[in-house]
């Protein structure tokens, strides 16, 4: 199953306003466990991860659990907001602090994440490869993780750091199996081997 899009309002055509697009994405009714996001000011829903996605997510919160301090969380349904890129993206975990995403409200800006790690998916893929490295990068999230199994040829882990005028810089791409270091304030070694290829 792919991702689908949902239309824009009729009659209130391009150059929608933000707040009417939040609005359609918090409306937005899907099926349990699909997942809604506003990706270049469209609201895009994607069918529920697969279980080698979802183990793959699990393993590395398991690794990440073991390096952030009391004070932050991992997150894997915390909401970013991105409103001058048009988005509003759930990735497949957020580091972030646990004050900053505790009280009311469903998202938190995109810039007070740590860490950010998607996953793809063969349906959509190129939303996580670019639309969302350009999004993370210009909201000047610090690191960026991009877990890739169906990188063509060989499933990758890139990651991206040192936001600077809306661009990334490549800190280390790795095929699976090899090593990949998240640097500080993590200081964590991840050895991508234990990844399921899909």
């Amino acid at each position: 199953m792919s991702a689908l899009t949902v239309e824009p309002v009729p009659g209130q055509g391009q150059g929608q306003d933000w707040d009417d697009i939040v609005r359609i994405w918090e409306e937005t009714d899907a099926p349990e466990g699909c997942k809604v996001e506003i990706i270049e000011e469209i609201v895009t829903v994607s069918p529920p991860p697969s279980k080698d996605h979802n183990t793959t997510a699990a393993l590395l919160q398991r690794r990440l659990y073991t390096v952030i301090p009391e004070a932050w969380e991992i997150y894997q349904t915390l909401g970013l907001s991105l409103p001058g890129r048009g988005g509003i993206y759930i990735p497949d975990l957020v580091v972030a602090p646990r004050a900053v995403a505790s009280g009311p409200g469903n998202t938190v800006p995109a810039e007070e994440a740590l860490l950010v790690a998607e996953i793809t998916s063969r349906s959509n893929a190129n939303h996580d490869r670019v639309s969302k490295v350009n999004g993370y990068a210009k909201a000047g999230v610090e690191l960026f993780l991009l877990l890739d199994p169906w990188h063509s040829g060989r499933p990758t882990a890139t990651l991206y750091g040192e936001p600077e005028g809306g661009t990334y810089r490549v800190l280390e791409t790795v095929e699976y199996g090899r090593k990949l270091t998240l640097p500080e304030p993590f200081g964590l070694v991840l050895d991508t081997g234990v990844f399921p290829v899909s």
